[in-house]
């Protein structure tokens, strides 16, 4: 072999720090050579795990990590000195490498040798993952005072991937793909290089890395990173005027496409990861640095060790069975991709000059959102009406039963007690520490912040004397506020007319009954900010004629049902996609029964095990809907007719 694999990685944490350790170890025993840590929902959010926003939400999407004894167990016997870690936090990220550092200094590590990233690229919270807190301003400011901060004290630490995944997640084009990641990292350098030394900018723009997504069309994305080497090079140089080309390389590394996996045939994913990894590992001056796949199972629920495993030994099977590793790069001077690479980098350009001419990607935000929206709509379109293929979804149907799906312990299941052990956990901490010093750690905190001072060594005191996330995150929400971006969904219906006349002859006929216009009402309780879904429903329902209210991400159920007593819907939509439905479907229909509205019909999406949906039945919901149910016009109807006051008889 004549060239190093890049790093191998599972996304992985669930339950408490002590399981993901288990977790973790175990993968390094396989082979793995990274580790990407997921964070439970209020821990990205700057929330306790005894918090009442976090109810229902503890350790469900990542490992719930409250203080500094949380992480040190977290990375109990991994020696940090010697780990590549990638944890995927952004508006709580000072905080967390502000512990990661307090347990490596415990380990007796040499902090200059550490290896590893965090997200930490907020703009694409605001645009599809929705885990901020702050407004744009404050937010950058505490990106670049971890870029400062890692750059004299963490020299090998990347302080930012500019995350382009979860914009194609967000049904975003390859051209918008590659715009909007670029102009989030030239807002993030343009107020980097008016704060640090001349000098010292063209090093700390060289630790700047990316995180991708590579969906099916893999040619496709072969190109597209392609593209993304070349622009960033240029704009680089020609716009920062950084000449040395160590710093100008493009860093990347990748998880491959959730959004594609499907819930129908679900074995049929293996073959799509593997084609997704090819991506991005195919093109020699385009690979990826780290590599993490996700499991065939991931539609369905949470995978089980063997089902991380399996995606594990893909990536080694490439590496280290194949010759791929052997050759210089297959497709230079090949004419084809040289033509799709000029393409994607001409309307990647083109739509970059455009977010430019409105003042850069914070100004931007509410356009890029809104074209998120379009096209992720475009996209759904096009597989509900059969002219985008997805295999065993909207064609090729028909099949056996998978016996990978099927019997107890198919997909697995969280901890059920982990949640009362973590804030019990989390109540002996408090009592544990010295109050004193936690006092005396936020007031420099506060202080920090406030005069404009680098946010790190005042956060890695506050972890060194038993400082909480939910503290570390009440003190930012205090100084700066809270923000809410843009749903992206416009109250004027789209242009998309192909297949809607049924379903809006269907709302104007109920409309007409009603003697006003058909109501829904589209809530996402809790903590999860995935809101493609929601957006998507709100749409679609937007173009057939519904009066729709959708007031975006992280409601908490009171809120959903006084907005219910407000505005009366004929029936009201709730999305959650973390695994927290059962309890914050159970709190939602005791606040409607409570409020008189328990006649008003509910109905609930999301990655839902068909054991919680007929649970969810059993408590009063009247549909439930799973990845499965992509026909969205099917859905429109089945609204339709729970909203219908008295149904015309069959004649």
């Amino acid at each position: 072999m004549s060239e190093k694999p890049w790093l191998f990685r599972t996304y992985a944490g669930h339950s408490t720090a002590a399981a993901s350790n288990a977790l973790y170890r175990t993968n390094l025993d396989k082979g793995q050579t990274g580790l990407s840590v997921a964070f439970d929902l209020p821990t990205q959010t700057g929330y306790d795990s005894d918090d009442p926003r976090a109810r229902g939400e503890v350790g469900k999407v990542g490992v719930p990590i409250a203080h500094l004894g949380d992480m040190r167990t977290l990375f109990r016997d991994i020696p940090l000195e010697q780990m590549n870690t990638s944890m995927t936090i952004n508006a709580t990220a000072p905080w967390l490498l502000a512990l990661y550092i307090a347990v490596a200094e415990e380990q007796g590590a040499d902090i200059s040798k550490l290896q590893g990233t965090v997200q930490n690229d907020i703009i694409k919270e605001y645009l599809s993952r929705g885990t901020y807190i702050l407004p744009p301003e404050p937010s950058l400011r505490l990106i670049n005072d971890v870029a400062a901060y890692t750059g004299k004290h963490l020299p090998k630490w990347n302080p930012m991937n500019v995350c382009s995944y979860h914009l194609q997640e967000a049904g975003a084009t390859p051209e918008q793909e590659l715009a909007f990641a670029l102009a989030t990292a030239c807002a993030v350098l343009d107020d980097l290089k008016v704060k640090v030394p001349a000098e010292d900018f063209p090093a700390m723009a060289g630790r700047l890395s990316f995180f991708v997504n590579a969906g099916i069309r893999f040619v496709t994305e072969m190109c597209k990173m392609r593209a993304f080497v070349a622009l960033w090079d240029e704009i680089l140089e020609t716009r920062y005027g950084i000449t040395d080309a160590k710093f100008r390389r493009f860093r990347y590394g990748v998880q491959v496409n959730s959004l594609g996996l499907t819930e129908q045939q679900p074995e049929n994913n293996v073959y799509r990861i593997l084609l997704e990894m090819l991506a991005v590992t195919l093109s020699k001056n385009a690979r990826a640095r780290a590599v993490q796949l996700p499991a065939w199972n991931e539609a369905l629920g949470l995978p089980r060790p063997f089902d991380q495993q399996w995606s594990l030994r893909m990536q080694q099977i490439l590496a280290y069975e194949t010759d791929l590793l052997e050759f210089d790069d297959l497709f230079d001077g090949n004419p084809a991709i040289e033509r799709k690479v000029n393409e994607l980098k001409a309307g990647a350009l083109e739509e970059l000059a455009h977010i430019d001419a409105m003042g850069g990607a914070v100004a931007a935000i509410g356009y890029m959102k809104s074209r998120l929206v379009e096209a992720n709509a475009e996209r759904l379109a096009k597989i509900e009406s059969g002219e985008t293929t997805v295999v065993g979804v909207n064609r090729f149907t028909t099949t056996e039963p998978s016996p990978l799906a099927t019997g107890e312990g198919a997909i697995m299941q969280a901890d059920p007690q982990a949640e009362a052990d973590q804030c019990a956990r989390l109540a002996e901490w408090r009592a544990s520490r010295d109050p004193a010093k936690v006092a005396e750690a936020l007031a420099a905190l506060r202080q920090a912040a406030q005069s404009g001072d680098n946010i790190m060594p005042a956060s890695i005191a506050c972890a060194k004397a038993g400082v909480t996330t939910g503290e570390w995150g009440g003190a930012m929400r205090a100084l700066f506020g809270e923000y809410r971006a843009p749903t992206g969904v416009s109250s004027h219906p789209s242009n998309r007319t192909e297949g809607l006349e049924p379903v809006r002859e269907a709302v104007a006929a109920v409309s007409a009954k009603l003697g006003r216009p058909l109501r829904l009402l589209l809530g996402k309780p809790g903590l999860d900010g995935h809101s493609n879904g929601a957006e998507q429903i709100a749409a679609r329902a937007r173009d057939c004629g519904f009066e729709i209210t959708y007031d975006g991400i992280r409601l908490t159920p009171a809120e959903i049902v006084a907005a219910a007593t407000d505005k009366r819907p004929d029936v009201i939509g709730l999305s959650i996609l973390s695994g927290s439905h059962l309890p914050l479907i159970r709190e939602t229909l005791d606040l409607l029964r409570q409020a008189g509205l328990s006649r008003t019909p509910l109905v609930v999406g999301g990655i839902i095990p068909d054991e919680d949906a007929r649970a969810l039945q059993a408590m009063g919901v009247a549909r439930v809907y799973t990845p499965k149910d992509f026909q969205l016009n099917r859905i429109m109807l089945d609204l339709v007719a729970l909203a219908d006051p008295a149904p015309v008889a069959a004649e």
